[in-house]
């Protein structure tokens, strides 16, 4: 007996060891976890995501890029038209966007955009379409802007409608709302709503947070997710992304000019590329910025054309609309000699009338007190003056 007591105490005693063993593995292995998304935020400041809703047949609906600040809260989107051309090196030869997607999959596309906007992105995010009126559906509906109801029938037969107004929509009427295509309308339109979408989302995001991360409920919503992050990482992307102030993402997209390419209509990007960079960059700065550059507030700007060269004014202020300026009626200076660009700064903000001036190189920046200047139109906070050294998209440095 008193051996057989002994033999117990013995397994009783291996027992404990493996139990103490185990606890301090799982111990260690909880405690030596990394958070992947703390560790990029902490060493680059800014979180930077590549987001695409895809169609049944792996092709790109929309895409779109998410720069984010977790200390200010602030975000900025970047719009990635499919149809945007280049001469792409995963082609070898001169295609879309939603090509590369199509055809070499979404991390040589990841590759490809971070070449085009110049910079990298860790993240990425695919939701296939039926997955994201899902989640549409999980976030209690998508809010958007409807300026006026939509009626119409394709020519497949297909009827859509949405009413007008700020209207909330479930996942099936966001499904219309991203696809429906009507004659009177051009591709910035449709380009408008895919960023509306993506603001919606992120909105919807924050305000259910409370509901979506419950860990039922969190683990419906990453069912819907491809990624390149592990399930934990995931979690921890979104609820940081659930803090965006989303009322005041800039909102940004390439611009171009329409290329007829082997029967394709592509848009390749201003100034060989050159032009998207800079506002990612200077975007970037605005949101990174210690000195408050961008406060969520929304420059205004008036543009007036000082050469003979018509309509210069107007397709200046078409690049600063699309940068998330707001911009005055263009107008004509009143000369039509001005030999150099000119910005007058009438706040007396140095950061943000560089960065005005960044977009189209022009370093040619004078305080609205300076005899240089001239007086500028109630409420404006930068005049621009076009000289004979602005090409169209930038000036020429001297």
């Amino acid at each position: 007996m008193k051996k057989l007591r002994d033999e117990q105490k013995g397994i009783i005693f291996i027992i404990l060891i493996v139990a103490i063993i185990a606890a301090v593995s799982v111990y260690f292995a909880f405690s030596l976890q990394t958070d992947t998304v703390k560790e990029v935020a902490d060493r680059d400041g800014l979180l930077r995501t590549l987001f695409v809703v895809e169609k049944e047949d792996k092709e790109a609906l929309f895409s779109t890029v998410l720069i984010y600040d977790p200390k200010s809260h602030k975000a900025a989107s970047f719009d990635l038209p499919g149809y945007t051309g280049s001469i792409f090196a995963s082609l070898d030869r001169s295609d879309s966007l939603e090509t590369v997607y199509k055809e070499c999959g979404v991390d040589v596309y990841r590759d490809e955009v971070e070449k085009l906007l110049g910079i990298k992105m860790p993240f990425t995010i695919v939701i296939s379409e039926e997955n994201f009126i899902k989640m549409a559906d999980l976030l209690g509906g998508l809010r958007v802007f409807i300026p006026s109801p939509v009626d119409y029938t394709s020519e497949t037969g297909e009827r859509w409608l949405l009413p007008s107004g700020a209207v909330n929509l479930d996942g099936d009427k966001i499904s219309v709302y991203l696809n429906y295509r009507i004659p009177d309308e051009d591709n910035a339109d449709i380009q408008n709503r895919y960023q509306d979408v993506m603001v919606a989302f992120l909105s919807s995001l924050s305000e259910k947070k409370f509901i979506i991360f419950d860990k039922n409920n969190f683990k419906r919503f990453t069912d819907c997710i491809e990624s390149n992050l592990d399930e934990s990482d995931e979690r921890s992307l979104f609820k940081t992304f659930a803090d965006i102030d989303a009322d005041t993402t800039i909102r940004q997209t390439i611009t171009g000019s329409i290329r007829n390419v082997d029967g394709k209509q592509l848009m390749f990007p201003l100034d060989n590329g050159n032009f998207i960079k800079t506002a990612v960059k200077q975007t970037t700065a605005m949101l990174d910025s210690s000195e408050g550059a961008y406060s969520g507030h929304v420059y205004v700007i008036e543009i007036k054309n000082g050469t003979t060269q018509n309509g210069l004014a107007k397709r200046t202020a078409d690049l600063y609309n699309r940068s998330s300026y707001k911009v005055m009626a263009p107008a004509d200076a009143d000369r039509h000699d001005y030999e150099e660009t000119i910005i007058i700064d009438h706040i007396g903000n140095d950061a943000a009338a560089n960065m005005v001036g960044d977009l189209i190189k022009c370093k040619n920046i004078v305080s609205s007190d300076s005899e240089d200047a001239i007086s500028g139109s109630a409420g404006v906070d930068f005049t621009i003056i076009l000289g004979a050294d602005f090409t169209g998209q930038y000036v020429i440095a001297k």
